[in-house]
């Protein structure tokens, strides 16, 4: 029997709203969370990007005690934050004792886990000694701990585990979670992803590489995908957690299904540490891979949220990507990247965007592409600039890539 995954739930923690409600409202209607870092996270004086997407008014003890929440790094803390609402929002109670718990799996990922702990324990380590580390420090710092964190406080001992693809790892966690609940490991995953990377080491090393905004005198116009003036992405913090169900399963229970997941390509670049491959194949052959899984054609895609980092060389091989795999309908299907909105969330981008898609699915909305002014010949499509627009849909496309040639796409039907 064919298996069918459907969502059920969703929670999301991001620089423009700690609810999906907050963080769609400001998505649609293109208002930007990106500003000047807060002096009181960290000097950003001498650091030639100074801007980026902060998570505003998170308050962690409205989730649980402060003694809890000081052995959680701040992408675990993002993680189970996002987890409740999404739990919550499918009826799923808290310990899940209205499911089998061994049926219930977690792929939640993070690009660079704890890197603000790691930083503040080796200050330690060398101000104050080795003696004085604390102990939690490796439990807070690696990546795995946001699905560690998340199976424990809910009791969910089904599949459990950390996908690190850098920027893809969301997307690529939501396509497993799909697979593992296609071949009856799982009846419901809680995925996606979470990030905490605002840290003077990983501003630091994107800034030697030049792959950041400079933009700094106008934090709210900084990243412009598609746009010929773009100039590099602006990092942000957040996470995004989805529930995957199995169709009958969630008809049984009587869950709200918000749209069908019905569609995974996941490829490689084997190109460059860092700059995707020529022309866009290895973006454009995960796109084929999932339109394949999903049995839709080249011309059945209504919507592509795109990754689109406002990156030079990004943006242009993402656009001949999509050339490449739609042809001649690559013209006339709706593209947008709501990064102007909420930055780039690094390993967490996947599920807020996928979130993204899901409400557009239920309400027939494409997010705009804001601070969309100046054309660039090289990247000709339609990003649907600054206004979201109105229009039916049936399929949305999200799509993720990776440093290290790390390429993903997942494909969202409205449920009928």
């Amino acid at each position: 029997m064919d298996r069918r995954v459907v969502i059920t739930g969703m929670g999301a923690i991001s620089c423009v709203g700690n609810n999906v409600t907050e963080f769609w409202n400001a998505v649609v209607n293109g208002e930007c969370g990106i500003d000047t870092v807060d002096q009181d996270h960290m000097d950003i004086t001498r650091y030639k990007t100074k801007i980026a997407g902060q998570v505003k008014d998170f308050d962690i003890t409205a989730y649980m005690h402060t003694k809890e929440a000081r052995r959680l790094a701040p992408f675990s803390q993002f993680a189970i934050a996002a987890a409740d609402e999404a739990v919550e929002n499918a009826g799923l109670e808290r310990d899940l004792s209205n499911v089998n718990q061994e049926r219930v799996g977690v792929v939640v990922s993070s690009g660079i886990g704890g890197i603000q702990t790691i930083e503040e324990q080796h200050k330690v380590l060398l101000e104050r000694g080795p003696e004085k580390v604390t102990p939690f420090l490796v439990p807070m710092m690696i990546a795995d701990l946001a699905s560690g964190n998340i199976a424990i406080r809910y009791g969910a001992q089904g599949p459990n585990l950390c996908i690190c693809t850098a920027c893809a790892s969301a997307t690529h966690s939501i396509g497993e979670s799909f697979w593992m609940i296609k071949r009856n490991d799982a009846d419901i995953m809680l995925t996606g992803g979470s990030e905490a990377g605002i840290s003077p080491i990983s501003f630091s090393g994107f800034c030697a590489m030049k792959a950041m905004s400079q933009k700094n005198d106008k934090p709210k116009k900084s990243m412009s995908p598609f746009d010929a003036s773009r100039d590099g992405f602006v990092m942000s913090e957040g996470a995004g957690v989805l529930v995957l169900e199995e169709l009958e399963h969630a008809k049984k229970r009587g869950a709200n299904i918000f749209a069908e997941l019905v569609g995974y390509g996941a490829s490689g670049d084997a190109h460059h540490i860092t700059a995707p491959a020529p022309n866009g194949r290895g973006c454009a052959q995960a796109i084929k891979s999932a339109l394949n899984h999903a049995k839709i054609p080249i011309d059945g895609i209504d919507y592509v949220n795109a990754h689109g980092t406002s990156t030079p060389i990004g943006d242009k091989y993402e656009t001949m990507a999509y050339k490449s795999v739609f042809k001649e309908h690559a013209i006339n299907t709706p593209i947008s990247s709501i990064k102007g909105q909420i930055g780039h969330n690094l390993g967490a981008a996947g599920a807020l965007e996928t979130i993204s898609c899901v409400k557009s699915l239920q309400e027939n909305i494409i997010p705009p592409t804001i601070n969309y002014e100046t054309p660039d010949p090289e990247c000709d499509l339609d990003y649907t600039p600054n206004t979201a627009r109105e229009v039916e849909l049936d399929n949305a496309l999200n799509l993720n890539l990776g440093f290290g040639g790390h390429n993903a796409v997942v494909i969202l039907k409205k449920y009928n």
